[in-house]
């Protein structure tokens, strides 16, 4: 390496005289060795360069890149017969035999995912705080969400558990990591016939079926004519740069993972946003594929694949594609931020998308181009505006075998709209707490819908009273008579097909299951909440049972007994709560035993009040006007505590989330989890009560 010309030194002129003088000497005896040095270290520096360039060379020949970002991929294992654990655990190893900075983050809570990570050691691990369906289908915003939350990442990639990622995709986003603006890279994985590879145990290499080693790049190698692009939703690989900053404008929708539709419509809104730049990479091997999804045909007897291939999830995938953003209505801008990546020799060339149309763009009902596969497809997604009941899982036949815990007990809520909050709150502590032996009943086809799309196990109660009031339901009014009647009603009908329910208001805070310490106390039990607000003295007196929170076994004795309510409540002008107390206790409390239980003399049912400390009311204690209400009921071992003795929704709300006893995100339609921003959504929810949240 030499000097530029201009920073040289100029001989002496031929003829020229000698300085004089020592210190002319000295000055001309030190700029000859600083330009020795000089020359020295140039020399070190261009040996290291081209030591850098030709370590850059093997990397690059093995399939890696120089500097590469912090890469997290992010999936969602599926289950048996829907995957296949053989090929999802080669997916993840090819995952870990990339070059570079590369860790895997499987989220759900399956043993098989846990396994796997125990196996593949520690750049595996496993993330069960992610939203799921009643049928384990995780939820695709919750996986952007969580995605969108990891710390320690510069690049976050979301692809299918089954495919394999070839080097290709790391020397790809390493390149786009230094271009200077958030980004978004979509592209098409390849479907392969005929692959007959497979990554040794220690994950650094392919070898054939003999066991030769193959290189990285004869995996890319892989001739051209058995290569296809997997143009199905599922097929699609997505990355992004930026992990906290937004991906688009508005909210994702609760799409379910892997039923269609999401991918699309989450690319269609990043281009229209024009928040990011948005690469198409598809013209790239960055992925492939031994089997087609669209060839994948599983068929189970088990219950919840008879549940899902009913192929209702899919129809929830197209309606919330349809109804939200501007998927099925309009293109990106002429200018749009998308642009398409080619490779060629070892660069990378961007290429603007200019225009787009109908013919080659996402809510084309056309099929993928040739030529390597377009990315732009879809599944006559925006025909489906509507859900139909039919398509939907809403008997309660069904919903009953497929949540049933070993004792054939349930937990129900019942809630109409105006409680549709609280319900999920309710629901996301639940799943929080692994209790899946819960369904739903809505008293309205609002909330019916709504819970759908949230993937709670609900169905409809067609004679529950029509217009109940948003924000006048509380106890006492005429709304609030009407609709405890549904629930008595409903539990019957339950105990008759022969399983025990644990009937719990949605406003119920969960501490703990305590669904096998209510099973403990036996047969011909009935086990009921006490609304006794005084710390001393009996507990069972007149009018003190709470219908809100109780557990009835599916025996001939509190069968008979809940017949009886549900008559006598239906010849009340009251609510259905007194009808318990005078049905089981006496008018009076005559049937009083002791100062926490009654017996019924006709059945011999024994009804059991809930000891206050374990199942506090709302006016124990002053428990929920306590400064650190978590501690003070883990303090007394509380199971539950119900949020009554207040009326109406918005302080109800308001009581629940300012003690941080609150567990749904309604912006976001997110359950709160550890990785949750909660001192944003507090903020929000001093804000506003969720009243002008999206009824949708």
């Amino acid at each position: 390496m030499l000097l530029p010309p201009r920073h040289r030194r100029a001989p002496p002129r031929r003829g020229g005289r000698r300085p004089r003088g020592g210190v002319a000497d000295l000055a001309s005896r030190l700029a000859g060795c600083l330009l020795l040095l000089a020359l020295v270290a140039a020399a070190v520096l261009c040996l290291s360069s081209s030591s850098s360039r030709a370590r850059s060379r093997r990397q690059h020949e093995e399939g890696g890149s120089g500097a590469t970002p912090r890469v997290t991929i992010f999936s969602a294992p599926r289950l048996t017969p829907e995957g296949s654990q053989a090929r999802q655990e080669l997916a993840v190893r090819s995952w870990l035999a990339l070059p570079g900075n590369v860790s895997v983050v499987l989220l759900g809570a399956h043993a098989s995912s846990l396994a796997v990570a125990g196996r593949l050691g520690r750049r595996v691990t496993v993330d069960a705080a992610i939203d799921s369906s009643f049928t384990g289908t995780p939820f695709f915003h919750s996986m952007v969400a969580r995605a969108q939350a990891a710390s320690g990442s510069d690049i976050c990639v979301l692809v299918d558990a089954e495919i394999i990622l070839l080097p290709e995709i790391v020397n790809a986003l390493a390149h786009l990591s230094k271009v200077d603006r958030d980004w978004f890279l979509v592209a098409m994985s390849r479907n392969v016939t005929e692959f007959h590879y497979q990554l040794a145990d220690n994950g650094s290499h392919w070898v054939q079926a003999d066991g030769k080693t193959v290189s990285f790049r004869k995996s890319r190698e892989i001739p051209a004519d058995k290569w296809a692009s997997e143009s199905s939703d599922r097929g699609m690989i997505v990355a992004w740069n930026s992990p906290n900053s937004p991906l688009h404008a508005g909210v994702l929708p609760s799409f379910l993972y892997g039923r269609g539709a999401h991918n699309w419509w989450l690319t269609h809104e990043v281009i229209s946003s024009e928040m990011r730049l948005v690469f198409d990479a598809s013209s790239l091997a960055l992925g492939l594929y031994p089997l087609s999804f669209s060839s994948m045909h599983v068929t189970s007897s088990s219950k919840n694949y008879r549940l899902f291939a009913d192929s209702w999830e899919y129809s929830v995938n197209r309606h919330l594609a349809a109804i939200y953003g501007s998927y099925c209505y309009r293109l990106p801008r002429r200018h749009s931020t998308l642009h398409k990546v080619v490779k060629q020799s070892e660069d990378y060339l961007f290429s603007k998308v200019d225009e787009l149309t109908l013919s080659d763009f996402v809510i084309s009902k056309g099929k993928a181009h040739g030529g390597g596969g377009s990315l732009w497809r879809n599944e006559n997604i925006c025909l489906s505006r509507h859900l139909h009941s039919s398509n939907l899982p809403h008997s309660l036949s069904m919903l009953l075998e497929l949540a049933a815990d070993n004792n054939r007990s349930v937990v129900l809520g019942v809630a109409g709209i105006s409680y549709r909050d609280l319900l999920m709150s309710w629901a996301c502590r639940l799943r929080q707490l692994r209790v899946t032996n819960f369904v739903v009943c809505a008293l309205d086809h609002e909330t019916y819908e709504f819970s759908v799309l949230q993937g709670l196990p609900v169905f409809r109660d067609p004679l529950s009273p029509k217009n109940v009031s948003f924000d006048d339901c509380h106890f006492g009014t005429k709304c609030f008579q009407q609709v405890t009647k549904v629930k008595s009603r409903i539990v019957l009908e339950i105990l008759k097909l022969g399983y025990n329910v644990l009937l719990s208001d949605v406003d119920v805070y969960w501490f703990d299951n305590p669904m096998p310490f209510l099973y403990s106390l036996g047969p011909a039990t009935f086990g009921a909440q006490s609304d006794e607000y005084n710390e001393t003295g009996p507990i069972n007196l007149p009018r003190r049972l709470n219908s809100g929170f109780y557990f009835a076994r599916s025996d001939n004795s509190t069968i008979t007994v809940m017949q009886m309510i549900v008559k006598h409540a239906a010849d009340s002008g009251l609510s259905e709560q007194p009808s318990f107390y005078d049905v089981m206790c006496g008018k009076n409390g005559t049937n009083r035993i002791s100062d926490d239980k009654c017996l019924e003399p006709y059945t011999n049912l024994t009804v059991v009040f809930l000891n206050r400390d374990l199942f506090p009311n709302g006016a124990y204690k002053g428990l929920w006007e306590k400064h650190d209400v978590l501690s003070a009921c883990k303090e007394l071992g509380c199971f539950i505590m119900h949020n009554n003795w207040i009326n109406g929704r918005k302080k109800k709300l308001q009581r629940q989330m300012s003690t941080g006893l609150w567990d749904y995100d309604p912006t976001s339609r997110l359950c709160l989890q550890d990785w949750s921003d909660r001192g944003s959504f507090r903020r929000m929810s001093q804000i506003n009560l969720f009243e002008d949240t999206d009824r949708k």
